[in-house]
């Protein structure tokens, strides 16, 4: 999927409606999705993030909270699958903008949905 589908999908964003999504998926979707998620929300949140970058970020996240995607999110094991790549390639062009404290943001979170095990390697890997 290229940087311009994905901005296609900023139409689906809002604050309420990605907040709802992950209220609804967050066990199923699992750990990584969500980290992936609140990580791309907090990095929106900062003023010096560019507007091209929040673009892609928005797109991302419209991506994540549309309910008819590549792969129906109701398939038991793949169905979150093009979900997270979608959200890994807005991490990418974000990487920049995600510091510790976005992080730290991201985890804390985490933490308090799904338990102090949390593993946020696989993501925390692409960042570099």
């Amino acid at each position: 999927m290229s940087e311009a589908d994905i901005e296609k999908h900023q139409k689906h964003y809002s604050d309420n409606k990605l907040w709802e999504k992950v209220q609804k998926v967050a066990k199923k979707a699992g750990v990584s999705a969500i980290y992936a998620v609140l990580l791309l929300y907090y990095t929106l949140q900062k003023p010096e993030v560019p507007k091209k970058v929040k673009t892609t970020i928005i797109g991302a996240l419209g991506y994540f909270i549309l309910p008819l995607d590549l792969m129906p999110d109701a398939i038991v094991g793949v169905g979150y699958v093009d979900d997270l790549s979608v959200l890994v390639f807005a991490i990418y062009q974000a990487s920049n903008y995600v510091d510790h404290e976005i992080k730290a943001k991201a985890r804390e979170k985490l933490t308090s949905w799904f338990g102090e095990d949390v593993d946020t390697s696989e993501i925390d890997s692409k960042l570099g």
